[in-house]
């Protein structure tokens, strides 16, 4: 039995992806539709794991995710693995490539893993803004 696309990607972790970056960036959802040229109701369906994505979209919303299509396709980070592959793509922000370490530890149940990876990305946004901005009153 052959399996689409649709069948293959974790819309759940697709959606959270979608509307962490698109609340850490400020957009609405029609604003991510216009820069992603995917509709704001497909968005939402999406981030409310109501909707499945066609493979067009798919490529459309890793691409303005920065991340890799492997990163969001079932069996890298199904929830219920007891044993899961940590895969490194270096141009990923480092807050996904720690989520992705958190989620792979076996030690940790997901909503542990899910909460110290908001931690993590919390702390690294804050630290990474400090950081910026001594270099910048540095260079004055």
């Amino acid at each position: 039995m052959s399996r689409s696309a649709k069948d293959l990607v974790n819309t759940e972790e697709l959606g959270r992806a979608i509307r962490r970056r698109r609340e850490e960036l400020g957009l609405s959802l029609r604003d991510v539709a216009t820069e992603t040229a995917v509709s704001a109701s497909t968005l939402s369906r999406i981030e409310n794991g109501t909707g499945k994505p066609d493979a067009d979209n798919i490529a459309r919303l890793t691409a303005w995710l920065d991340v890799p299509m492997e990163r969001i396709l079932t069996g890298r980070h199904s929830l219920t693995e007891t044993t899961k592959a940590v895969v490194y793509y270096p141009q990923e922000p480092t807050p996904e490539i720690v989520e992705a370490h958190l989620r792979a530890d076996k030690n940790l149940t997901p909503e542990t893993a899910a909460a110290l990876s908001e931690l993590f990305r919390v702390a690294y946004t804050q630290f990474s803004r400090n950081d910026s901005e001594k270099s910048a009153k540095k260079r004055r």
